[in-house]
């Protein structure tokens, strides 16, 4: 039994290695790039990618391994920190008289690694040994890694419980910001929040409303996906589907075509990426092994596209997408540094011989043992021996953070050093002996320049980043592609010059010939509106056309606009055009034709009043009244002539005659005609012995009923006139297209009271005179007037639907046919069979013939 315990401890036992009371542990591989200095600031960053298997719940787990691909692009941070370690080192005006160094380790992305790591910087610069420091005094002033979230979690759950100072270097992250939680770790990138800002907008510029949204499968993820739709909405951007890249598992050929296959069911060109940089190396790997192609993917600026991988067999996956890149300002000397690069300067960099070996297709020598057909490496060869698309060693963002936050801690060291007191100098005896957890105070408080002149602070309020790049991914030859700067996206610039880009210079993706479109649904074109789905996204609609005087003169409006009043839609609806003004005039054929009617019944008139005023004397003009015909025939000519004020332009003169003197004329007209059928009636009843009717004959009477029939009229006109006249006016919605410029009657109640008043004479008129229809007389007019009542208020009645029912100047054209035809109606029906019977049958306009008829019934009876 006590052999099973001894070996089941053994087992699971860790190797270690035993020197007098302490221990280390061993490891089998590199411990990184270590140079010595009075203090030596950590680089714990992920610069190669693990490939292993990864650890199973179901055996055994191995302690470590080792597999990894090479991400040679980010050898750039390694060369970012020991360039802005020599320029310090350089710098006579910063911290004099002190060297730095520094320990860089690759974590290979793996957290288990980054707290071995941790561990390691600890120990010092000799063998690890957990909770101990190796080295006489402790040179460890500050660590800057984790370049993501759960790498920088890992680490400072190490160097926070020793309250050493950790810098991220990697995209700012919301949850680090906690101050208790974190005490120790520190953010050195500004906050990206603009850019979703510069995404929408770019998306916006495009016309790209359905996008798709590519991120990794974490806080971080969806902490960027919320804000991003966030920003959408408030633009009419939308998703159409989000996909998401696990951090755990294996995402392979089979998803990325099932992405693909999504994608282009739901007809999305357009997809925007976002997550971890090893899960997008890793998604970008995936993705140029799978023959798929044609969509715009937009990256943003924390990954740099460009870098690649050892597996990937091309590097034209992402050819034509676009990407933001964080403005940098450019580093002096630091191409000049790039040049004299080399493994005989650098011999303890293993990183840089790694680099050299992957580009030059060489090896270098182990010992003194070289392979037979083998390229060896020249280790004085520059950086002028490799082609520039492989090395594009031009400062990323996350390089320039890193270069950064060297001379954030540099200049935190010289600010402690500057406030040491002489007594402590000489009680120590050391003037470099420092505790890294001094430096808090400092990194909190205090902003710092780097050699470059950009600011930062450490306290939590870092500023955000202000300006971003956007590079477009060109071809330059087979499988390889190019970044170049097509635009810029400015936060603090005012809206409408803050987003700038060249369209003529982004080459697309070959699968386009021009820009790309996105789109859930085709633009509405101009003339119509947008018409939202039932149970679909904003950006799915439909297009209506505009309703009737509504339009919309750009594309995909979301509502169509009236025209003002004066103006009105074209037929296509997308523009408003000047309504013409309009009225009744002589000029057109309608009121030439009215006005010519009108002047000839005048002349009619005229000379059937001039026919009966010649013959005045006979019996057919004596035996019908010849005062009450006169009258009847001047207000007739005034009638046709009252319908001329109805055409032509509106005046205040024109529309204050127009109604009242046709009002108080036909009122005169109807008058007469209903004082001569009284007479006819009453001359019948004179006729009979006894009759008192005789007392009523004479033109004495006639010219009462004449002149009070047009009083009443005349009062209601000036009633009219005094309260609420008519007055030019003009109506915009009479006739479409036309501004109708016309009389307003002022009060509709009078108009109608006017109207009301001639009917009333009118039927009076018609039931007097069909009442006296069978009188017997030869020249009896009961029968002449009846016909010519009944074709006057026939006219009316039809008038008053028809004019209800018209508008703009049809309704003047209908009044002015109405006050033609039924002046016509009188002069026909009253006067026409006495002007035949003068002018064509003189036989019959005699005395006897007059009394021929009577006497022929007396005989009779």
């Amino acid at each position: 039994m006590l052999f099973l315990l001894l070996l089941w401890i053994w087992l699971l036992t860790p190797p270690f290695s035993v020197f007098g009371n302490q221990c280390s542990l061993l490891r089998d591989f590199s411990r990184g790039y270590y140079k010595d200095g009075d203090l030596v600031i950590g680089g714990l960053f992920s610069l190669n990618i693990f490939s292993g298997i990864p650890p199973s719940f179901s055996s055994y787990p191995s302690w470590f391994n080792t597999k990894f691909v090479r991400a040679d692009k980010h050898y750039q941070h390694v060369l970012a920190l020991v360039f802005a370690v020599e320029q310090i080192n350089k710098d006579p005006s910063l911290l004099p008289n002190i060297s730095l160094g520094f320990h860089i380790s690759d974590n290979l992305f793996r957290e288990r690694l980054a707290v071995e790591q941790s561990l390691i910087l600890l120990s010092g610069a000799g063998r690890t040994v957990p909770n101990y420091n190796c080295e006489a005094r402790r040179k460890l002033v500050a660590v800057i890694g984790g370049v993501k979230a759960s790498l920088s979690l890992a680490m400072t759950n190490i160097l926070g419980f020793h309250r050493i100072p950790q810098i991220t270097y990697g995209p700012f992250d919301a949850d680090l910001r906690d101050s208790g939680q974190f005490p120790s770790l520190y953010q050195m990138a500004p906050r990206d929040s603009a850019q979703q800002r510069g995404i929408v907008r770019l998306l916006v510029h495009f016309g790209w409303t359905w996008v798709s949204l590519v991120v990794s499968d974490n806080v971080q993820g969806e902490r960027f996906a919320r804000t991003l739709r966030g920003e959408m909405a408030t633009h009419g951007v939308c998703v159409a589907l989000t996909e998401q890249i696990p951090e755990t598992k294996y995402y392979g050929t089979m998803e990325i075509r099932r992405l693909y296959t999504k994608m282009d069911a739901n007809f999305v060109n357009v997809a925007i990426i976002y997550g971890d940089i090893d899960s997008l190396l890793l998604f970008k790997w995936t993705l140029s092994m799978v023959d798929e192609s044609g969509k715009i993917w937009i990256i943003t600026a924390h990954w740099d596209v460009s870098v690649r991988i050892d597996y990937e067999r091309k590097d034209d996956a992402f050819c034509g997408s676009l990407s933001f890149s964080t403005h940098t300002s450019e580093i002096p000397k630091f191409q000049d540094f790039l040049q004299t690069v080399n493994p005989l300067k650098y011999p303890d960099d293993i990183y840089l011989k790694n680099f050299w070996e992957a580009y030059l297709q060489c090896q270098f020598p182990v010992g003194s043992f070289v392979q037979e057909r083998v390229n060896v490496c020249q280790i004085n060869e520059s950086h002028k021996g490799i082609p520039e698309i492989f090395t594009d060693l031009q400062l990323s963002g996350v390089s320039y953070t890193v270069y950064g936050a060297v001379y954030a801690v540099a200049r935190v060291l010289h600010a402690m050093l500057l406030l040491r007191s002489e007594m402590e100098m000489a009680e120590t005896g050391d003037t470099v002996r420092l505790l890294s957890w001094q430096l808090h105070s400092f990194l909190s408080r205090h902003w710092f320049n780097t050699s470059t002149g950009d600011e930062r602070h450490f306290g939590g309020n870092n500023q955000a980043v202000l300006s971003f790049d956007i590079l477009n991914f060109r071809r330059t030859g087979y499988y390889i592609c190019e970044k170049i700067k097509v635009g810029e996206f400015n936060a603090r610039a005012p809206l409408g010059s803050d987003f700038t880009i060249n369209e003529k210079a982004i080459e697309w993706n070959e699968r386009f010939e021009e820009t790309p479109r996105s789109v859930c649904s085709q633009s509405c074109l101009p003339g119509y509106r947008k018409a939202t789905r039932e149970s679909t996204a904003v950006c799915c609609y439909d297009c209506a056309p505009c309703p009737e005087g509504e339009i919309s003169n750009r594309t995909d409006a979301a509502e169509c606009v009236k025209c003002p009043e004066d103006e009105y839609p074209n037929p296509q609806k997308d523009r408003c055009l000047p309504k013409v003004i309009t009225f009744l005039s002589y000029d057109e054929p309608l009121g030439f034709v009215l006005a010519c009617s009108a002047l000839c019944f005048f002349l009619i008139s005229a000379l059937t009043l001039g026919i009966f005023i010649k013959h005045r004397e006979t019996p057919i003009v004596r035996a019908n009244n010849r005062g009450l015909s006169y009258i009847l025939l001047v207000s007739l000519m005034l009638s046709f002539l009252c319908s001329l004020v109805f055409i032509g332009r509106p005046s205040t003169a024109s529309c204050l005659l127009r109604q009242t003197a046709f009002g108080i004329i036909f009122s005169v007209a109807v008058a007469s005609v209903l004082a001569k059928t009284i007479t006819v009636v009453l001359a019948f009843r004179a006729t009979k012995p006894g009759s008192r009717s005789r007392g009523w004959m004479g033109p004495r009477m006639s010219n009462c009923v004449v002149l009070a029939c047009a009083l009443i009229q005349v009062t209601i006109c000036g009633i009219w006139l005094g309260t609420v006249p008519p007055f030019p006016d003009s109506n915009a919605q009479a006739e479409f297209g036309h501004i109708v410029l016309e009389c307003n009657e002022g009060s509709v109640t009078a108009f109608y009271c006017v109207l009301g008043y001639l009917g009333f004479l009118a039927l009076v008129s018609f039931t007097v005179a069909f009442l006296a229809r069978n009188l017997p007389d030869t020249f009896n007019e009961a029968k002449f007037i009846t016909f010519s009542m009944l074709v006057f208020c026939s006219v009316w009645i039809s008038f008053l639907p028809t004019y209800l029912s018209t508008k703009g100047k049809a309704m003047v054209a209908v009044e002015i046919f109405s006050i033609l035809a039924s002046s016509t109606g009188l002069l026909g029906c009253i006067f026409g069979p006495k002007v035949y019977v003068i002018l064509l049958r003189p036989d019959r306009n005699t005395r006897e013939q007059l009394l021929r008829k009577p006497n022929a019934s007396t005989k009779c009876s």
